[in-house]
């Protein structure tokens, strides 16, 4: 998505806050836990593992309780379980909404996440409503400090890449889902500085709306995400340079 390290830059200073709040450690929790109950407890057998335990390592989660969070779900049956649900909807502007829950109580999570939507100007969607606009990627964000984009592309395309986005704080590479493991360490492996690799919902196409309106799209992503059960919103908005002063 253009724009990509710029949205970066905005869930970095809000993710400060979220640590704070003791919420970014919980999420980092369940995201592991439901990793490792999908798949093996192993990370280097479990590729969404190994993206949760590095995510959790990246915003300097104690090692304890990233054990204890794989263990939760190894011992299946016992405290809460939470499942991954998508909720799909609109923003203002019409600004295309894909948030990502994990919860262990639907109705209760729903809910809240309607009352934000609403407050907000937006609406919640049917199922199926805002995801065709979607792909589901990985995506690799590479420093480019020291970083030469056309070397990036190069090691990132032979490594299996399907696209690469050079942007003004970084470079932006996007992956098959199954590919982003082996991509993000031949980028590694090169030298390159991996800032950040995770899955992600890709946007087919973007909307621009009025600076005013975007603001308040990118206002309503942060009161979403400051949900206890919502892991991440993903929309299709474009971030100019406008924008995200703006948004600052």
């Amino acid at each position: 998505m253009s724009g990509h390290s710029k949205w970066s830059t905005i869930k970095r200073q809000k993710g400060a806050a979220d640590a704070k709040r003791g919420q970014l450690f919980t999420k980092l929790a369940r995201e592991i836990s439901i990793a490792a109950r999908e798949g093996l407890p192993d990370p280097d057998a479990n590729n969404r593992l190994r993206l949760a335990v590095d995510r959790a390592k990246a915003a300097n989660m104690p090692k304890d309780n990233i054990e204890r969070a794989i263990q939760r779900a190894a011992g299946a049956g016992s405290g809460d379980q939470f499942e991954e649900i998508f909720y799909e909807g609109y923003g203002p502007g019409g600004a295309a909404l894909m948030i990502q829950v994990q919860t262990d109580n639907r109705n209760r999570t729903v809910s809240e996440v309607r009352a934000a939507l609403t407050r907000a100007g937006g609406t919640l969607g049917e199922n199926g409503s805002v995801g065709w606009m979607f792909d589901q990627m990985g995506v690799i964000e590479i420093a480019t400090d020291a970083a030469d984009p056309d070397e990036v592309a190069l090691v990132a395309i032979d490594a299996g890449a399907s696209d690469v986005e050079p942007e003004n704080e970084a470079v932006i590479v996007y992956t098959e889902p199954a590919e982003l493991h082996r991509t993000r360490e031949a980028l590694a492996s090169a030298g390159f500085t991996v800032d950040g690799a995770q899955l992600t919902m890709r946007p087919k196409t973007l909307v621009e709306p009025e600076p005013d309106v975007a603001v308040r799209v990118i206002r309503l992503v942060e009161k979403l995400e400051d949900l206890d059960d919502v892991q991440e919103v993903f929309t299709n908005l474009h971030v100019s340079d406008e924008v995200l002063a703006a948004a600052m």
